[in-house]
């Protein structure tokens, strides 16, 4: 009953699903990343201060903040939904396919390419290895919460959401340590395995521990207290954000000031590998004949990513003043007006999808 309520209550949303904050979130980075900048230069000591503040190399504001955003958005996540995957498993296997098979490593390859080759001539010579350790992470962490809004956007069977988010936040626990490491070494970029595992603990198990005990208990209390509370928790996820995102650009300004384009530069990689495997889970998911409601979803998750989670490793592993941790944020920079686009291309193109699609 639970999950049905859940969906019901997904479905009464359309195209008002993306709230102001998400709309406009390309807008609150710009703003984050002069307000940061400004602090970094006015304020050089405080900001130093707060950077000290580290355990085995966790820093520990940074550590609560990091908590603050990513509790609330496992908290939406129903494991229950495990059980209906069997319901929709092409759309669940072209999911996993892209999310674990492709992602990364194409992500991985065409940070070799732009940022070793490519442009390496214009970004800073110590920091290659860092912004294509960023990139990696990045593509190594699906997408868990904004999902929900693409896939409301368009028109999205809410069930086989609900189902593909949770098989991807259990295959996460498990998946994103190894294949990170991995693709590091690969990269001939070495692997801090304890920092590693210390952040998939601090930022992946314990937070969905408490998440999920915590959804049990208020569900215990009713759907309308559970409501109010994520309610009540989503601008304290949004502050905590920005506020990260100000803390991070404080240690950025400067190599952000003597090199404005690194931003730009960074972006390429990650728009060609959001279009990319968009692109590859939709046909993948037409060619199997699986519903467009199915294949939409199916699709937009493996083009976005769980960058809060990717943003949190980045400063754990390489701090606060490296290009990964750049690198990261950027993906939060192109986040929604990229999907957005994913979302214009998978809606127009309906007609085309099924096409045929009865025969097959």
């Amino acid at each position: 009953m639970e999950i049905k309520h859940r969906v019901l209550e997904e479905n009464k949303h359309s195209e008002s699903a993306i709230g102001f904050f998400e709309r406009w979130l390309t807008l609150w980075v710009f703003l984050c990343i002069a307000a940061g900048i400004c602090l970094g230069q006015l304020l050089p000591e405080p900001v130093k201060f707060i950077g000290s503040l580290e355990v085995a190399r966790v820093n520990i504001p940074v550590g609560v903040l990091i908590w603050l955003m990513i509790v609330p958005m496992l908290l939406k996540i129903d494991f229950g939904a495990l059980g209906q995957v069997k319901e929709h498993w092409k759309g669940i296997a072209v999911t996993l396919f892209i999310n674990w098979a492709v992602k990364p490593f194409s992500m991985a390859l065409l940070a070799y390419v732009f940022i070793r080759v490519v442009f390496a001539p214009y970004l800073p010579a110590d920091q290659l290895d860092s912004y294509v350790a960023g990139l990696i992470l990045l593509a190594a962490a699906p997408c868990t919460a904004m999902v929900f809004v693409w896939s409301q956007l368009t028109k999205g069977d809410p069930y086989f959401t609900l189902s593909q988010v949770a098989v991807n936040d259990v295959i996460m626990i498990f998946a994103f340590a190894p294949i990170v490491g991995l693709l590091l070494g690969l990269s001939s970029i070495t692997v801090p395995w304890d920092t590693l595992l210390i952040s998939v603990g601090l930022y992946i198990v314990i937070p969905v521990i408490i998440a999920q005990a915590w959804r049990g208990a208020l569900l215990k209390q009713g759907q309308v207290a559970f409501d109010k509370t994520l309610a009540l928790l989503h601008p304290v996820s949004l502050s905590a954000l920005l506020t990260t995102l100000v803390l991070l650009f404080a240690f950025q300004g400067e190599a952000i000031l003597k090199q404005p384009l690194v931003i730009a530069m960074l972006a390429v990689p990650i728009l060609i590998q959001v279009f990319f495997n968009s692109s590859i889970a939709y046909l993948l998911n037409r060619r199997l004949g699986v519903a467009h409601s199915v294949a939409c979803p199916s699709a937009l998750i493996g083009a976005s990513n769980f960058f809060e989670l990717a943003v949190a490793t980045a400063i754990s592993l390489f701090g606060f003043n490296s290009g990964a941790a750049l690198a990261t944020v950027v993906g939060v920079l192109i986040e929604v007006p990229v999907m957005l686009a994913v979302v214009r291309i998978v809606n127009s193109s309906k007609n085309w999808y099924e096409k045929d699609l009865a025969h097959k």
